[in-house]
């Protein structure tokens, strides 16, 4: 116990906890778990020192890691892209009047029927790495812009990619003569370092075997518009990862020195690293047992309904902890086996993590930095529902939008509260000067006709204007049977109102109402605050 109560003493929320997210404001939240609190001003204070960080580097979020309305649409309103991986995230972008003309489709293997149906949108530009993608791009996106995906190093990363995806350097020249030959525009490269990458000099060395690749097409007479350094960007966790700063000092000379020329468009996709963060779990204690000498609690949270990364990791990826227990961090703490709701005993997320010694049934446990890949994974498995959204902070340009159920207020602590209420800090505050460090009104488009339409190389962002959405919470309970209604539920606080559990089906929405203006014109009306659906869907 003496060693417990050692880690104890020392132990603290990490800075990077959002503040609006502090643990006694969590607990002032009355309603069904789990829930997934977010903080809408953590997501533009990370957008904001990304781009800050890379300047003339555009940004394309990976709308994989969190297809949450409220999260689109507040770094739509930042001025921010976005890279899908299917046409079922196109169609979440069109729903919210968002151009796919000025959307990536970056997954290298697409099936044929998603392509001509991108392509009819307006989207243009397509990544590939192999030469079967190729002919089916040439047959239903004809004419499309074309951009390569390269196999670089991603051993130093969390999750690699490089074996599934990726064309080997050798193969990736004649791959791109081949593009032109088949009626397709060879635009550019692209790779993946690997998501939640570890080492600053993965992109170094990526990007050097991108300007080699550049250096060979050019002496063919094949000059590239595109140069995108993909993904990977980590977020704080637990484990220390390079910080934004570090990973820059690595990307800016290797811009300036490794490529033979700077394409017209530079571009990243940022996905974990924005969004991460800006979330907090709220789950419940089902279940306290001993089993064989070793401490199980059970919650409403497992693999299968918002935490299947524990599993890839094989339960070793730490997640910052904390819980509702007033008494966290006055009492010794045990360590403790934490599981999930389901029958399947590999559902299980953490093993040996240190928690209070009194927490019981009816306790709430908080996980932190689960604003990536935990809506998007979640599913209905064994009937327990996925984590229902809820906004507990947002910047007042996002917040005046809201105007049915706005997000619940919340003041900031000031250093001594944090302290006191289990804050080691408010987080750190991102405004460096830049081109980008003010939010940017996004421009006013009717969303595309689902024909083809022109190339265009238009770097002006969608926006779009919309009646506001009320905010709401959704049922935590299944379905009923044969049923599109959730299970009925007393009222929740405000800023949460019953939606459904389970994902609509593409075009079952009535779409967002909004004028149209000519291509080009700005909107100078705040972004639109729209309920989020369930989006199934790596950075």
């Amino acid at each position: 116990m003496t060693a417990a109560l050692a880690d104890q003493a020392r132990l603290d929320l990490p800075g990077h906890w959002p503040a609006a997210l502090a643990p006694r404001i969590l607990a002032t939240i009355d309603a069904p778990t789990p829930l997934l609190a977010v903080d809408l001003t953590t997501v533009t204070d990370r957008y904001t020192a990304f781009t800050a960080a890379l300047p003339g580097v555009s940004t394309f979020f990976a709308m994989k890691c969190n297809a949450d309305e409220d999260v689109i649409g507040t770094l739509a309103a930042l001025g921010s892209s976005f890279e899908v991986a299917s046409v079922g995230e196109l169609r979440i972008l069109q729903d919210l009047g968002i151009d796919p003309a000025e959307v990536l489709y970056s997954n290298p293997i697409k099936p044929p029927a998603a392509i001509a149906e991108a392509r009819r949108a307006g989207l243009w530009r397509f990544s590939f790495d192999s030469e079967g993608e190729l002919h089916k791009l040439a047959q239903h996106a004809p004419g499309a812009a074309v951009y390569i995906r390269l196999r670089v190093d991603d051993s130093t990363s969390l999750f690699p990619l490089s074996r599934k995806f990726g064309a080997e350097a050798h193969e990736a020249r004649a791959l791109m003569h081949l593009a032109h030959e088949l009626g397709l525009h060879p635009y550019g490269i692209t790779f993946h370092v690997g998501s939640q990458c570890a080492t600053t000099s993965a992109w170094r060395q990526a990007i050097a075997a991108a300007g080699r690749l550049m250096t060979a097409l050019q002496s063919d007479g094949i000059h590239l518009e595109m140069l995108d350094i993909g993904g990977g960007f980590p977020a704080r966790y637990v484990e220390r990862v390079p910080s934004l700063d570090q990973i820059a000092a690595a990307i800016t000379p290797a811009l300036a020195e490794l490529l033979p020329y700077r394409p017209a468009l530079l571009a990243a996709e940022p996905g974990r690293h924005l969004v991460a963060e800006s979330a907090v779990l709220i789950t419940s204690v089902l279940g306290r047992e001993v089993r064989a000498g070793e401490n199980w609690l059970y919650v409403d949270v497992g693999a299968y309904n918002g935490m299947m990364e524990t599993q890839q990791t094989v339960q070793q990826w730490r997640f910052p902890l904390w819980t509702s227990r007033p008494d966290h961090a006055l009492v010794p703490h045990l360590p403790f086996t934490v599981t999930g709701p389901s029958c399947d005993s590999s559902d299980t997320m953490f093993y040996g993590v240190n928690l209070p010694s009194t927490i019981d049934v009816g306790d709430h446990l908080y996980i932190g930095s689960a604003g990536a890949y935990t809506l998007s994974y979640a599913s209905h498995f064994n009937g327990f529902a996925p984590p229902e959204p809820v906004i507990l902070g947002a910047p007042p340009r996002i917040a005046a939008s809201i105007t049915s159920n706005p997000p619940i207020p919340v003041n900031t602590p000031s250093r001594d509260q944090t302290a006191r209420d289990g804050i080691a800090g408010a987080p750190p505050s991102h405004n460096p000067a830049s081109r980008n460090s003010a939010p940017r009104e996004p421009a006013l488009r009717e969303p595309a006709p689902r024909e083809s339409a022109p190339l265009a190389a238009s770097r002006e962002p969608a926006s779009r204007e919309s009646a506001p959405r009320e905010l709401a919470s959704r049922e935590s309970a299944p379905l009923r049977p044969g049923s599109r209604e959730p299970v009925s539920r007393e009222s929740a606080p405000r800023g949460l109102a019953a939606r459904e559990s389970a994902p609509l089906r593409p075009g079952s929405r009535e779409p967002v109402s909004r004028e149209p203006a000519p291509r080009g014109s700005v909107s100078r009306e705040p972004a639109p605050h729209i309920a989020p659906d369930r989006a199934q869907a790596r950075t």
